[in-house]
């Protein structure tokens, strides 16, 4: 790996609905992020619209990346590297922090570092502590699920993963059918807090793989909820998020608890959205101390979507000599290697 002291990186992260830029050094010391957020936007309509997520990231990205050198009183001239997110993620979303990229990196004749998004969400644990390998990487957000053994920087092996739903998204679609408004993985930690599993739910894909399978576990709520009603039966909310809480942490607890066993590792991290979630935090605390595995969670602000973990991320694919050209492009499904 080449090596470079103290190298500034500026990242940017477009691939939803947050446009992000972030000035990071050697991978782990953040300078400066700035956040501009779409949740209100997108409240109305239940979840994230493609098309108006692009629009606003148009409007947004120019104003971002200047207030984010203006923040850490920085000039381009200072930077030594632009890392983005080119995938996966929303192909409209994913081209505008592209585009931009792109364009900074040939005016200032910068080198330009693709980073995956899961990464990303994977080096947001470097900015709390240094790796140590062997390690195990939990993903859990809107469009992952993903057990990922790594025995060195940019060296990925993925052991399994999700089947169909991510567990983020059946937060979403399981907090929809309750009646909470998006995003609804947050509300409903919030609203399980006051339940108790009370709901008896199916835990999905009880078996001796690697991989995860949310779908049943969606519909199953789905049919308990349309069974009540038919019924005439007054649904009680929180019980219901307890109980699908309860059965979604357990199915991750249990595969991640296999994977440890079986590949010997004593160094767990936990990366993506749900990674906020306070029950599978605890869970996740718990398990460490019972398998005498060292943990790391990001900080919340490090959980979901942010360009500073995509600049901690370009600085180790940089070190691994991942770099691109100007015919870099954005792909909805890019695969981790």
């Amino acid at each position: 790996m080449k090596e470079k002291k103290d190298m500034i990186i500026l990242g940017i992260e477009s691939s939803c609905d947050e446009t992000s830029a972030s000035i990071v050094k050697n991978g782990t010391e953040e300078i400066a992020t700035v956040i501009s957020s779409q949740i209100d936007i997108h409240k109305d309509y239940g979840g994230v619209v493609p098309e108006i997520a692009s629009r606003h990231h148009v409007k947004n990205i120019t104003i971002v990346l200047e207030e984010c050198l203006e923040k850490a009183n920085m000039t381009m001239d200072e930077i030594d590297a632009i890392a983005i997110t080119y995938g996966p993620g929303l192909i409209g979303s994913l081209l505008i922090g592209l585009e931009a990229a792109k364009t900074l990196a040939y005016l200032y004749q910068k080198p330009l570092i693709p980073v995956h998004h899961i990464a990303g969400h994977i080096y947001a644990n470097s900015l709390v502590r240094p790796f140590k390998f062997p390690l195990l990487a939990l993903v859990v957000s809107g469009g992952h699920t993903e057990l990922i053994e790594m025995t060195d920087h940019y060296k990925f092996k993925k052991l399994g993963g999700t089947l169909d739903d991510a567990i983020g998204e059946c937060y979403d679609k399981v907090a929809r059918v309750i009646g909470l408004e998006y995003p609804g993985g947050p509300k409903l930690d919030k609203l399980a807090k006051n339940g108790k599993p009370t709901y008896k739910l199916p835990i999905p894909l009880h078996d001796d793989s690697y991989n995860f399978s949310f779908s049943g576990l969606k519909s199953a709520v789905i049919n308990l909820a349309h069974n009540e009603e038919q019924r005439e039966h007054e649904l009680n909310k929180e019980n219901l998020a307890a109980s699908f809480q309860k059965v979604a942490v357990e199915s991750v607890i249990s595969k991640t608890r296999k994977a440890i066993e079986e590949n010997k590792i004593k160094y767990l991290i936990v990366a993506g959205g749900v990674a906020a979630n306070q029950i599978l935090r605890k869970e996740i605390e718990n398990l460490g101390e019972e398998m005498n595995v060292e943990v790391s969670i990001p900080p919340m602000k490090y959980c979901t979507d942010n360009a500073t973990m995509i600049a901690a991320a370009g600085y180790y694919a940089y070190l691994d000599g991942r770099t691109a050209d100007l015919s870099l492009n954005s792909t909805s499904t890019a695969t981790l290697k």
